[in-house]
């Protein structure tokens, strides 16, 4: 699950210890532009025992390669081999507007970041780099050419760190596929997977190296189990249309354009015209009921049930929920229930 921010995170690092006592797997902490998500990641080695820690995400803008490692390695080391490291390129409003830095090649750098943090845990050799984007050391004229490759003082507790990628369009999704080992899609629609991504899959799985696993996907969405709580879905129309309608400009918002790979093209377009003329409520009345449907996992157990299979059949490995209890549940009743329902597909 992501980690939730209400009441205060020293809050939300006690709720996540009790939550892995019902049998949470893994706990994604996000960044964006309020506290760095690193912080967070070792508070909560510190508070709990079991639940895999993950960045969702770090912007790849944000830090060099090395530092990246670095930082997977540190967490890593406190956690006792609890750490993922979730990348994801953000988007140009947060990285040049709130980092200063250019937002350019996300593709390339995501490639360079990956093969310098497995060749930084690996410990077998001096790190250099070929580059271009991250050439190591600094290649001559430069800088002051004193540069020279160096080796992590600190012995990673593990030699591979999970790498998860947040990707949607169809170049990344497929160098995800390639290099990676997690893949983060945001707004899943498990019945439209394969319509929308298995081509830029597949050609990535193609060329996928043999000492990788199998590609790790996490996906899901708000979890609430009941007769009647299917209009608990309404709580997700301000989030899908931020993302949909403000995040990004026009002709350049990569969830604007998954939904409309999905078919709602004509949706899309209102959305964001709404939301950046300043209508956010009118644009959140605008995301399609089937949308919201797709992406949410609320209603009888029956039908809860039935969408945990689809979505597994639709190649997902972690299923990332948000649960909502009703009726006398708790969070932790709810991941139980869950577990134990995924447990027997």
């Amino acid at each position: 699950m992501q980690l939730s921010y209400a009441g205060g995170f020293k809050e939300s690092a006690r709720q996540v210890a009790e939550l892995e006592r019902a049998g949470l797997d893994l706990v994604w902490v996000a960044e964006a532009y309020g506290f760095d998500g690193v912080s967070l990641m070792g508070y909560l080695a510190a508070c709990t025992e079991t639940v895999q820690i993950a960045s969702g995400i770090l912007p790849l803008y944000t830090r060099t390669p090395t530092l990246l490692a670095m930082t997977a390695a540190g967490v890593d080391a406190l956690s006792d081999g609890r750490c993922h490291l979730g990348l994801g390129a953000s988007g140009p409003q947060v990285i040049e507007g709130w980092h200063g830095v250019r937002y350019d090649k996300p593709i390339g750098r995501t490639r360079e970041i990956i093969d310098i943090c497995r060749t930084v845990w690996a410990r077998e050799e001096k790190l250099t780099s070929e580059g271009p984007l991250y050439p190591l050391p600094l290649p001559e004229g430069e800088g002051t050419g004193l540069g020279k490759p160096l080796k992590i003082i600190a012995k990673p507790r593990r030699p591979r760190i999970p790498i998860w990628v947040a990707s949607l369009g169809p170049k990344n999704v497929e160098a995800t596929a390639e290099v990676a080992d997690g893949w983060l899609p945001l707004f899943f629609h498990p019945d439209k997977a394969k319509e929308v991504w298995g081509d830029d899959l597949a050609r990535g799985q193609t060329k996928r190296a043999d000492d990788l696993d199998p590609l790790m996907v996490a996906a899901g969405g708000m979890l609430a189990i009941g007769d009647d709580v299917a209009p608990l879905r309404e709580m997700a129309r301000p989030m899908v249309a931020l993302y949909v309608g403000g995040m990004g400009a026009r002709g350049r918002n990569f969830y604007n354009d998954l939904v409309c790979r999905y078919g709602f093209e004509a949706e899309a377009k209102e959305i964001q015209d709404l939301y950046l003329d300043g209508h956010k409520d009118q644009a959140a009345a605008k995301v399609p009921d089937a949308l919201l449907e797709a992406i949410t996992v609320c209603g009888p157990e029956g039908y809860v049930r039935d969408r945990i299979a689809a979505f597994a059949e639709a190649g997902v490995t972690h299923l990332n929920i948000t649960p909502v209890p009703t009726d006398g549940q708790t969070q932790a009743g709810l991941i139980g229930q869950v577990k134990e329902w995924c447990s027997a597909l």
